[in-house]
């Protein structure tokens, strides 16, 4: 029922477009663009705002060399921009800018683009198609992101165990809290390290630069992962003192809550619901999807640990079990919302790498809840086995924390205290083993069986949560995609018509905007051999396309003082249509040159 109304909301009606990742909308200059004269500034406009880096650009000229430039900003103060100035004396040729900056969400995106200053040079620096990030930083970042939710899960799941399914037997899952504290403050601190050669794409080597563990500190990545670690300390405190208690008080479980939903606030202000649409939900939503996955897998390891020696309490495990149920249904509609706004429309489910990596979380669910629901129905039957009066008593009476077998708690909470020698120990209350030992052990094995499997795919969707934090979103990769697309067709389309007629030499450039099907306007320059403006009474450009046998077309120039222009000329067909140039310099003398002009959809 959960999987089916899944895919039937997702064709729900989306949102506004939203980029959980940011996506480059524009450049100035153009990609491609020809521009008569050097631009001051090369300007990026983002569809989210963005992060700059002391080398967030890199501007190549024709031969390859780095042109030097000022320092990286935001245009007119608008943070979804980034500009860089250029030096005066630029020169000609085709020249390629490299850039990257880190997006809202605080995932590094980078490419690159070309414009030409006068006219297309023979030789440009190659644009960078490979990986612009180092892959042993980014083994080791992703490495340390998924123990991070490991880690969580352990310290968050166990605590909320041990408060709200009260086992008679806490010390066994002391190691779980330590091993999920110290997990979690390793990880961060390796996070908090290796965050700069991230987002610069350097190698691990880089973390040793003070300077630029100094900017992460100042950023909200860096801002994040200092108050994990303030948080990870002040509950380390706050169990410490619950531990000398017999049973934590209502104060010790408010600020456990309240702390562990700051731990879970840490991760979704500087991931994917930290950027889009509807941030406040979208960040709701990520606190409740984390916490609900920490008290359902944490809780699971907690069981399968008390799982190893006896059966445990029917009561815990009822209280486990009712818990489990919440926790499933809390991610199922926080999944559900999260899954909507990253992905957009249900054709992303296949069509992107995070649709592809959600259906394949989707299906580890799937076990999951296979095996959960074979784990509920084995509580449903021992409780069925108990006598009425046994499971009332059972559920009404709260086994105190770090409480013995025998109900007595002990000194510090989480110790057990063996009866004296010669007193008689008292039946367990709640155990529900109606049945014989050997049958009893029987089933806590299939019971153990059960958890185990449900803990190791736990640890499959674990790692593909990790992957997806780092995958681009559906929505986004749909509009990063659209603005690919938009690049590869030029804005513009300069041709270059050398001619030489009665003893006059020189050059029309003719551009074409934007070189598409539908209207187009045409500009005309004429140069002269030595380059500069050259003066011809009349100069006339027609159109055809032999491939339909379509023209000439002709272009109703008028002369506008310098160069010659019109607005109005219809191209239908895309493809490669013939452009003449005819040049008249003087009454009699008149040349009629051809050139190829792409014309796209």
């Amino acid at each position: 029922m959960l999987l089916g109304t899944f895919l039937l909301l997702l064709l729900l009606p989306g949102a506004n477009p939203a980029s959980a990742h940011a996506a480059l909308r524009a450049t100035d200059p153009a990609d491609g663009s020809v521009v008569p004269a050097a631009p001051r500034s090369v300007t990026l406009t983002f569809t989210e705002s963005v992060g700059l880096l002391d080398d967030s650009f890199r501007v190549l000229d024709p031969t390859g060399h780095r042109v030097p430039t000022g320092d990286a900003e935001h245009a007119g103060g608008h943070a979804d921009t980034a500009r860089i100035g250029l030096p005066a004396g630029l020169g000609r040729g085709t020249f390629t800018v490299a850039w990257r900056v880190v997006s809202a969400d605080s995932h590094p995106v980078s490419g690159a683009f070309t414009f030409s200053v006068g006219a297309p040079s023979a030789t440009a620096a190659p644009v960078p198609t490979g990986p612009t990030e180092d892959p042993l930083t980014a083994f080791l970042y992703g490495t340390a992101r998924g123990a991070a939710y490991l880690a969580a899960a352990l310290l968050i799941g166990t605590a909320a165990f041990v408060a709200v399914c009260r086992p008679t037997r806490v010390r066994p899952l002391r190691g779980l809290l330590r091993a999920g504290g110290w997990g979690l403050a390793g990880a961060t601190v390796l996070l908090l390290v290796l965050r700069a050669p991230y987002e610069t794409g350097d190698g691990p080597s880089a973390a040793l630069d003070l300077d630029a563990l100094g900017r992460t500190l100042t950023g909200r990545p860096g801002w994040a992962l200092l108050a994990r670690l303030a948080l990870l300390a002040a509950s380390a405190l706050l169990l410490t003192h619950a531990a000398r208690r017999a049973r934590p008080s209502r104060t010790h479980l408010s600020l456990g809550a309240v702390l562990a939903v700051g731990l879970a606030l840490t991760w979704a202000a500087a991931e994917h619901a930290s950027a889009g649409i509807q941030v406040p939900l979208a960040m709701t939503s990520s606190v409740v999807h984390l916490l609900a996955m920490a008290a359902w897998l944490g809780g699971l390891t907690a069981l399968l640990v008390l799982l190893r020696r006896d059966t445990p309490p029917l009561a815990m495990v009822t209280r486990f079990s009712r818990l489990a149920m919440l926790s499933v249904t809390a991610l199922a509609v926080t999944g559900l919302y999260q899954s909507w706004r990253g992905l957009g429309t249900l054709t992303a489910l296949t069509d992107t790498s995070y649709g592809r990596l959600l259906l394949a979380k989707l299906a580890a669910v799937t076990v999951l809840l296979t095996a959960a629901d074979w784990s509920r129905r084995w509580v449903a039957e021992r409780a069925g086995a108990a006598t009425p009066a046994e499971r009332k008593e059972e559920l009404r009476m709260p086994q105190p924390v770090g409480a013995t077998r025998t109900g007595t708690p002990a000194p510090d909470g989480l110790t057990e205290r063996p009866p004296e020698a010669g007193t008689p120990r008292p039946p367990v209350a709640g155990t529900a083993l109606t049945e014989p030992s050997s049958d009893g052990d029987a089933h806590r094995r299939a019971l153990r069986r059960s958890v185990l499997v449900e803990v190791l795919v736990a640890a499959v969707v674990l790692a593909l949560t990790t992957v997806l934090t780092g995958t681009l979103p559906g929505r986004a990769e749909a509009e990063a995609q659209a603005t690919r697309q938009a690049a590869a067709l030029p804005a513009t389309s300069v041709v270059m018509a050398p001619f030489s007629v009665a003893g006059h030499r020189g050059t029309v450039q003719v551009t074409l905007d934007p070189a598409r099907t539908g209207d187009n306007a045409v500009e005309a320059v004429v140069y002269g051999a030595d380059g500069g403006l050259a003066a011809v009474p009349e100069l006339r450009i027609a159109f055809t396309f032999p491939a339909q046998d379509i023209g000439p077309l002709n272009a109703d120039l008028t002369d506008r003082g310098g160069y010659w222009a019109t607005n109005a000329v219809n191209l239908p067909l895309a493809g490669t249509w013939t452009m003449k140039v005819t040049v008249r310099v003087s009454d009699v003398d008149q040349v009629t040159v051809q050139k190829p002009v792409r014309v796209a959809r």
